[in-house]
């Protein structure tokens, strides 16, 4: 598991090296990345629960994108793009493509709709952080501008 966790890692980091996200933040979007994965390979495993794993390693990809974002003062995107990379579903893609190519429209069906459901879990999550951390950010404001 830990050379699985440092592969996210490193495939983190190399892809946000390729988006030439600024060097300061390349360490902090590994760890992002690394941490996400473990979140699904968590569930996943233990819980056989890739869709409900998806969601809570992208939640906390999210989160930590935002925290990250206000500590270095940067974009929540520059963490978040990059971090979430371990968690698309580019195998549940490629396999969905092979069983369509092969005429298996059964099983073409069943690993799209898991990997449509996969994917909507990532959007999803990402929607509910981002719409925290505004919601957060609005009422820290307004308590500032009334004081």
């Amino acid at each position: 598991m830990l050379s699985k966790v440092m592969f996210a890692y490193f495939a983190t980091v190399f892809f946000a090296i390729s988006i030439n996200t600024p060097k300061k933040s390349i360490y902090f979007t590994g760890i992002n990345g690394a941490v996400g994965w473990l979140i699904y390979f968590l569930f996943s495993y233990y819980l056989g629960a890739d869709v409900l794993g998806s969601f809570v390693g992208a939640l906390v990809v999210a989160l930590l994108s935002e925290y990250s974002a206000r500590k270095f003062k940067m974009p929540a995107t520059v963490f978040l793009t990059s971090g979430i990379i371990p968690l698309v579903p580019g195998a549940g893609l490629y396999y969905t493509m092979l069983e369509l190519v092969q005429n298996n429209y059964e099983n073409a069906i069943n690993t799209g709709i898991k990997t449509i459901f996969i994917s909507g879990s990532i959007a999803v999550a990402i929607a509910i952080s981002s719409s925290i951390f505004k919601r957060q950010s609005k009422s820290s404001f307004n308590k500032n501008t009334n004081s």
